[in-house]
This record gives C-alpha cells, structure tokens and sequence, in this order.
C-alpha cells in the first residue's frame, strides 16, 4: 500500500538541535551556522544564508519597485494564463523552463507551479509539495477559483521565469482582500519575491488547513530498505537547508532578494574542488568525477559509491596515480568497470514495489551518473547492430499497426479500453488534498484542457 512521503530535518539526526536560525542547513565541520537575523530596520535588510545571500526592501526603497517585473506590459506571446490553476483549489502544474536555472547548485529545466502561493523545485513528485525543496514568496491556502478575477500566470523571456498570483483570495478569507506577489527565477541564478498588494498581516494568516511559509528550501532523497515489505524501498526525504523570511516584513511593494553563493558543485576538477576556500567541506570524488560536500541531491550517489571514505586522507595526485595504474596495457582492468556494474543493477529499482507513490529515478541526480559512464562495449561489429536495430524497428512498426487495426475494430476490447482510459487528454498533473497534518495531493488534468474532465485519485 502506498504511504505518503515523510521528511526529516538533516540535523535531527546528525548532531545536537542548534537554536533556531534563520537559514537551517545541514551540519559540517566547515559549514558555519547562520547568524541570527539583524535588527529590525526600514532599510534594506541583508543576511547570509550559507546557500544564498538575501535582502529584503521596504516599500520605500526604489530597488523594491525596480525588481517587481511588469508582466501585464510584457510581449503577450510570451505571458501566458494556467488557465486550470487560476480557476481551482489546491493544485499544481508542471512547466518546463526555456533556460536551465541554477537551483542550490543544482540545475533545473522543469519546476512546478502549485495554486498555493509557490513553485515546487524538485524532480520527483510525491504528496508533500509544502514540505520541501520550494520557492516561496508567499505560500498558503489560496483559491484562484474564488474569483474570475483571479490568475495564476507565468512568463518566460529566456533570461527571466515569472510567476504571479494575481488577486489571489486566502480560502475562508476572502472578506480581508486580494493578494497580488510573484515569484522570478533569473537565469543568473537570482530569485526574487516580489509583493504587490499584500492586504493583511502575514502572521495572522493561518496554518490549521494549509502551512505558511516565505522562503526556500532544499532536499535530498534517499532510498532505504523496508523493514515490512521485503524486496521493496522507502523513500525518505531529508531537508538539508531552509531559508524562512521575518513574514512581519512582508507588506505591499516590499520585495526580497536572493543572490546565490558558490557551491561544492560548481568545480570541475580535482584541483579546484580540493583548494577550494567555500565554507562548505567540499571533496573530490573520483569515481563520480564530482565535488560536493555530500549534502545536495545527488547524496544517494555519493554513498552509493563511498565518496566520503574515498576521500578521506587522499590528494589529486593519488587519483591520478591510481588512473595511471589502472589504464596500464598489462590489466583488462577500466577505471569505469566497477562503474558500469553497479548502474546495471540500480536500473532493477524501477521493477520493485515502493512505500509512496512516485516514480524512482535511480540517476538522483539526473545525469550524474550518465554523463561518466563512456561506452567501452565495441567487440560486436557496427554493421550487425546497425541490421538488428532496423529489423527490431519494422517489428515495432507492424506490431503498432497490428494493435491498431486490432483495437479499432474491436472499440470494447479489453486492450481499447486500456488505451482510451489512457489517452494523453486524460493524462494528469497534480491536485492537492486536504490533510489533519499537512497538504497532500491527487493528480489532475494537464494545462490546456478544460476542468470537467478531471481524473481524481483516492488518497492512499
């Protein structure tokens, strides 16, 4: 039976509870704990966060306006209306960006667009949107649907995405006014919040049917063996940092700006990644080709392949020795043998039962893993495989038009109905629920497509 997704805060479990601050990142020798915020000014406010650099403007500052993008003067082919989410409750959409964004160092070509206040950042969708890995200018229980005047819309230039709720009202709040933030990713990295009419205090908004938060945050997954199910793996979701905004400081024409530090993540090499002078601990790991500190999403992978023990005590110039030795003439032995092996057998993952309901990706990071693994396989002749290629391709080709012809002559068949229970029009993108703890969600219809053809999953 699926079960929803838990998430842990990293630092429960790796060293002592450090009193709150306002950036919660994961624990490392090097990794100093953010100072607590500054005092209250009406000024530009700015603290370092370790991941991201932020400063908030008061409605007085000139910048506050300079950063808010006008999206209704915008070219219209560019702008565009959900037009699902700006006439329903608690649901999100994925969209795919025209640049890639640099997302805690990670980067990113799709992100998700929820009806509550922010945009989901991760790569796998589960039932806890709220949790973790967001952006959040504002999230909480919005109802686009309330109003006709009420709009979920997005615009991509290819150097700027923006999201904007506009005249968004809070669910079983609608007599205190209109919202009006957005959300822009740049394509150099930088988020920025902005606020246009705010109409409340923020800390009166309440959390009993939906969280309130204003920031960001970021995570990593791992897989775990069950203890109840055998051969099956749980997915157990690990904030390793979170940024969360004063919410008294959120008003109307007020704005906050990220601007991101340097990561593990961003050296290419063993020699800048070892004399690297970023606060994190950053090491080399060489079977990866990879930097990092060990906390970012492609952690899975970083134990998976022992990176930690791996660098322990070692230099560049022992992984190049090591390279040396191995690619000697007298051994059949390749540095990506072991490689090749180990990404062989995480490929069965998909086939085994899991404890939530979403898709597993056994690259944790995309293509951390593909892009060091090169085709060593050459003995087979390139004539032969180019021959077996085509015939399984004309194979393909009639087993299509076979099942067509099949299916269409039979529209009650067991086979037709599969097909049209399935087709793309019916195929969702998500829908929240609501929770006693938290905000969960079924899937829905994709963009495009009117709302009375909804598909709605019971909650496991």
């Amino acid at each position: 039976m699926a079960v929803s997704v838990r998430t842990f805060p990293l630092r429960r479990f790796l060293v002592p509870r450090p009193q709150p601050t306002r950036s919660q990142g994961a624990p490392s020798p090097r990794l100093p704990l953010s100072s607590a915020p500054a005092p209250c000014r009406h000024k530009n406010q700015e603290d370092n966060h370790s991941y991201y650099v932020s400063r908030l403007y008061g409605p007085s500052e000139p910048r506050s306006r300079e950063l808010w993008v006008d999206v209704a003067a915008a070219n219209r082919s560019q702008v565009k209306i959900h037009t699902i989410l700006s006439n329903t409750h608690r649901q999100a959409s994925r969209v795919v960006l025209s640049f890639e964004f640099a997302f805690y160092g990670h980067l990113l070509r799709q992100i998700t667009i929820a009806t509550g206040g922010f945009i989901f950042m991760g790569d796998v969708i589960h039932r806890m949107l709220t949790a973790t890995q967001y952006v959040a200018p504002l999230m909480a229980n919005f109802n686009p649907g309330y109003s006709d005047n009420s709009t979920v819309v997005y615009f991509d230039n290819g150097t700027v995405f923006v999201v904007q709720w506009d005249h968004v009202y809070l669910q079983g709040w609608e007599d205190r006014g209109s919202f009006t933030f957005q959300a822009a990713l740049h394509r150099d990295g930088r988020i920025v919040f902005g606020y246009k009419e705010i109409p409340m205090s923020v800390p009166e908004i309440s959390s009993s049917q939906h969280p309130v938060k204003t920031g960001l945050s970021d995570a990593f997954m791992i897989l775990n063996p069950s203890p109840d199910v055998p051969e099956s793996r749980r997915r157990s979701i690990f904030e390793y940092h979170r940024i969360e905004l004063d919410p008294s400081k959120i008003t109307s024409m007020s704005a906050v700006e990220f601007t991101p530090l340097p990561t593990c993540l961003q050296h290419r090499s063993c020699d800048a990644c070892m004399s690297s002078d970023l606060s994190f601990n950053c090491s080399w790991c060489h079977v990866l080709q990879r930097c990092s500190s060990g906390f970012d999403r492609y952690r899975q992978e970083w134990m998976d392949y022992g990176c930690a023990q791996e660098a322990e005590g070692r230099t560049c110039e022992d992984f190049q020795d090591e390279y040396h030795n191995s690619a000697s003439p007298d051994t059949s032995f390749s540095p990506y043998d072991g490689d090749l092996t180990t990404t062989s057998s995480s490929l069965f993952i998909d086939s085994l039962t899991t404890e939530d309901d979403t898709k597993l990706n056994p690259y944790a990071g995309g293509d951390g893993l593909q892009n060091n693994l090169s085709p060593k396989t050459k003995g087979t002749p390139v004539h032969l495989g180019t021959i077996v290629g085509i015939v399984l391709a004309v194979l393909l080709v009639a087993a299509i038009i076979l099942a067509g012809i099949y299916i269409n002559g039979h529209p009650t068949s067991n086979a037709a109905l599969f097909f049209i229970e399935r087709r793309p029009h019916h195929w969702p993108a998500m829908k929240f629920r609501s929770h006693p703890d938290h905000s969960t969600y079924a899937e829905v219809e994709p963009s495009g497509h009117e709302k009375e053809g909804f598909m709605e999953a019971e909650q496991c």
